[in-house]
């Protein structure tokens, strides 16, 4: 049985972002609190007005410290961690505590610090590198064996496909251009794109996103509270979770064109929102283009188009920032790169600007009128993944 949601039970009243880039003077302790203080701004209330904090991060700490020690709090601080999906996981958890009634104001924090801190990835989750059971393919690897999988089974040829991802990340990249938070900010041609060095099978530098120190913080409350904070809350319509069973790459019946988990959690989110048609009734969808081939797939995953349609869809302009659905109109993973405990809240605060009519003229979406905004994550390879979908709102009902 899926989950019965909090529809309209909280609302998120206050959000701060930071720019993500390349951060080399600013550490852990800068960006949460440059994140938290913009938060807390937009709410017009102080720290110690929030009852509990949840932490969302992958490598940048081990404990609530992480956030109790810069912000000098002596409060609940419970940090989290959930592959790529950490950032929305603590958005999902203090949602949660608010509208089981624990706590009146709670606040949700990502942050990832790796720019000058190693290589980025979970590897305390890893297996010695001696005991034969490490990956043997990259992450870009395993999605670049989405492209070729997708065009055989939708009879679109590799010159197609190749057009398909480029236009893909030209997308995201000239939203992202014009976006003052983002860390690339230069848009880039089609012809750079297609001509750009190999990383993985079909897959080039513009298919696969950055890396950066980022963070995002947001503030929930009750909903009948919201008022007391912002004329313009946004309201939790659905937060849905689906951690899979890892069975994929040894299921001879799973042919690397969709994703099992991210189809389920979009189901149960539009169950819980009351979405039954995400064409027609979603404004904006922020999702997870770790690669372009993602992107692709997740369009079909969420029920945006029919299956074996998404390429042709991108090609006609649908999921552009002034098409029928934009999709990453702030530039997604591809212009912001990935802090991996900051790019879940960091979506959800796209959804903060537009819906509430507060994004800059040139990256305006022009379906802001439908009101409910769509943030998806995923964690993981194909065949293997954590997936959550949420759905906010500018109006209750």
């Amino acid at each position: 049985m899926a989950s019965h949601g909090i529809k309209d039970q909280v609302a998120i009243v206050g959000m701060g972002c930071t720019k993500f880039g390349e951060h080399w003077d600013k550490g852990t302790d800068d960006l949460l609190i440059w994140s938290t203080e913009d938060a807390l701004q937009s709410a017009g209330i102080a720290k110690d007005d929030v009852d509990a904090y949840w932490l969302g991060t992958a490598m940048s700490g081990n404990s609530g410290q992480t956030l109790s020690r810069p912000l000098g709090l002596q409060k609940p601080v419970t940090r989290v961690e959930n592959f790529c999906a950490t950032g929305s996981e603590a958005l999902r958890n203090a949602s949660y505590a608010v509208a089981s009634g624990a706590y009146d104001v709670a606040m949700a924090v990502g942050v990832e610090k790796v720019k000058d801190s190693g290589y980025q990835g979970l590897v305390g989750a890893s297996h010695a590198p001696t005991d034969g059971t490490s990956r043997a393919l990259s992450a870009a690897a395993m999605f670049a064996m989405c492209a070729p999988a997708y065009g055989r089974k939708y009879g679109v040829s590799d010159d197609q496909m190749r057009e398909v991802l480029a236009r893909i990340s030209w997308k995201n990249h000239q939203n992202g251009s014009v976006n003052e938070r983002a860390q690339f900010r230069k848009p880039v041609t089609m012809e750079t794109i297609c001509s750009a060095p190999l990383m993985a099978g079909g897959l080039r530098v513009f298919d696969c996103s950055g890396v950066a120190d980022g963070s995002a913080a947001a503030i929930v409350v009750r909903a009948e509270d919201a008022l007391q904070y912002t004329d313009k809350p946004l309201y939790i319509k659905g937060l849905a979770f689906i951690a899979g069973d890892a069975t994929g790459n040894a299921d001879p019946d799973y042919d690397y064109t969709w994703f099992p988990e991210i189809n389920m959690a979009g189901k149960d989110a539009y169950a819980q929102a009351g979405v039954t048609d995400p064409r027609a009734q979603i404004a904006m969808a922020e999702v997870h283009d770790c690669f372009t081939p993602a992107e692709l797939l997740i369009y079909e995953d969420l029920g945006f188009v029919e299956r074996g349609t998404a390429w042709k869809e991108v090609l006609n302009g649908t999921f552009d920032l002034l098409g029928d659905l934009p999709v990453n109109p702030d530039g997604g993973l591809k212009s912001f790169g990935h802090p991996v405990g900051a790019s879940g809240l960091r979506m959800f605060f796209e959804s903060w600007l537009q819906l509430r009519g507060e994004a800059p003229p040139e990256r305006t979406i022009k379906t802001a009128e439908r009101g409910l905004g769509l943030v998806h994550n995923l964690g993981g390879y194909p065949g293997e993944m954590v997936s959550f979908v949420g759905i906010v709102g500018n109006e209750l009902g």
